[in-house]
């Protein structure tokens, strides 16, 4: 097997044994278990958790004392295992532990792959910057397919969804360890000091208006992050319980629908290089903002009949929403920082985003659906919806008075060469 194949192949199952689950965990809790939203939005508010600490940590061990690919393989073994107790829990407050376990192994495991790829690529004289996202993009193709896989088989409400993803996460760890060897760089020498070791040195940033201000803002658009992924398949499949819509296509395969958002993802990664070109990182940043308020104004109108379409487009400017942030984002990190604390400030911008920011976004959309959105008579979706609308136009917004940046199309050159 030639290397850019078996580096695809974990790109692949990376985020195979993610979406087996991600996407359809808010229906096990929500729609079979009848969990509330507070309960759900603490156990989903363990990515955040996980992502705050562990990749630091992990970076470290990997720099430091073991080879990457085979603490790579060790995480997804664990990882696997914590997955396969999953249908033996009957309690919230006991899946939240399960679940933490699970993303304190998983969540990490997602920038050693990027480290394992680049070191590979690199040491056998590839050009990462051209070879890389088509690699990259099969980890979107495997996130799909496990949705896929999830809603075919029936297991959107049930447990089986966390041991296909169990199955395949054990796979993958053995998988690794036939890998390259990836050795540990010794980067950190013994005069570093307890700053340097653990990248706190990126928080000097603070310091800075301009990045202190985009760390803030990256907070704030990260609460909305992952909140079509958690509460997206149950309002899908809620619509089960209004007559009209109970049997339709969108009930069914609910799953499959809100496989488009990832579909666009690939598209829109694909794109990213000719908008910063063109519009320069703040312009970018706002049309990822405008298409967040879109991705929920759509939803909260959208129905499976004549809103149909509605619902298709939301789930197509989800790609712009997500990757425009998170890729731009990350560029922009890349080009204003000094390269001796790079590593550190992408550590930061990941925390402040996948960390404070989706860990508050959890816990409060759990907390603002149980108090103003449930009723007797269930989940007043259109109103959840439009609130997250309006809380993203209010960033954006903001984003656009407050953040200045000026457009410099040779610093974009220097980072795609």
């Amino acid at each position: 097997m030639s290397i850019k194949f078996r580096l695809t192949l974990m790109s692949f199952l990376q985020f195979f044994v993610w979406g087996a689950w991600l996407i359809t965990i808010g229906t096990y809790c929500f729609n079979a278990k009848g969990w509330t939203g507070a309960q759900f939005g603490a156990i989903f508010s363990t990515l955040a958790i996980a992502s705050i600490f562990m990749p630091p940590i992990t970076g470290i061990i990997a720099d430091k004392w073991i080879n990457t690919e085979k603490l790579y393989g060790i995480l997804h073994i664990l990882y696997g295992l914590v997955l396969f107790y999953v249908p033996y829990v009957n309690s919230p407050d006991t899946l939240y532990y399960v679940i933490l376990f699970a993303m304190i192994f998983y969540m990490p495991t997602i920038s050693l792959s990027n480290s394992i790829s680049y070191s590979i690529l690199k040491n056998n004289g590839f050009d990462v910057v051209k070879v890389f996202p088509p690699i990259r993009v099969w980890g979107t193709i495997g996130f799909i397919a496990a949705m896929w896989i999830t809603n075919l088989t029936g297991s959107k409400a049930n447990s089986n969804q966390f041991l296909i993803g169990a199955v395949a996460a054990i796979a993958l760890g053995i998988y690794s360890f036939t890998l390259p060897k990836c050795p540990p760089q010794k980067s950190i020498s013994k005069n570093s000091s307890l700053a340097e070791v653990l990248g706190l040195n990126a928080f000097k940033l603070f310091a800075n208006y301009k990045m202190a201000l985009f760390f803030i803002f990256a907070m704030f658009l990260g609460a909305a992050l992952q909140l079509t992924n958690m509460y997206g398949d149950s309002f899908l499949d809620d619509f089960k319980n209004v007559p009209q819509y109970a049997g339709s296509f969108v009930v069914k395969y609910s799953t499959i629908i809100m496989s488009i958002s990832q579909m666009s993802e690939t598209l829109f990664i694909l794109a990213i290089p000719f908008f910063l070109r063109r519009f320069g990182i703040k312009k970018v940043m706002l049309f990822s903002m405008i298409a967040w308020v879109l991705r929920f104004g759509l939803f909260s109108f959208g129905n499976p009949a004549d809103g149909l379409w509605m619902i298709i487009l939301s789930c197509i400017v989800y790609g712009m929403a997500f990757d425009f942030f998170n890729i731009s984002g990350s560029i922009f990190v890349e080009t204003t920082t000094d390269s001796n604390i790079r590593s550190s400030a992408q550590g930061l911008f990941m925390m402040m985003t996948n960390g404070f920011g989706a860990f508050s976004g959890s816990k409060i959309s759990g907390y603002i659906i149980d108090k103003y959105f449930t009723h007797a008579e269930g989940k007043d979706w259109h109103g959840i919806w439009l609130t997250f609308a309006i809380y993203a136009l209010v960033v954006t917004i903001a984003f656009a008075i407050f953040f200045k940046h000026k457009h410099d199309p040779k610093a974009l050159v220097e980072v795609h060469h």
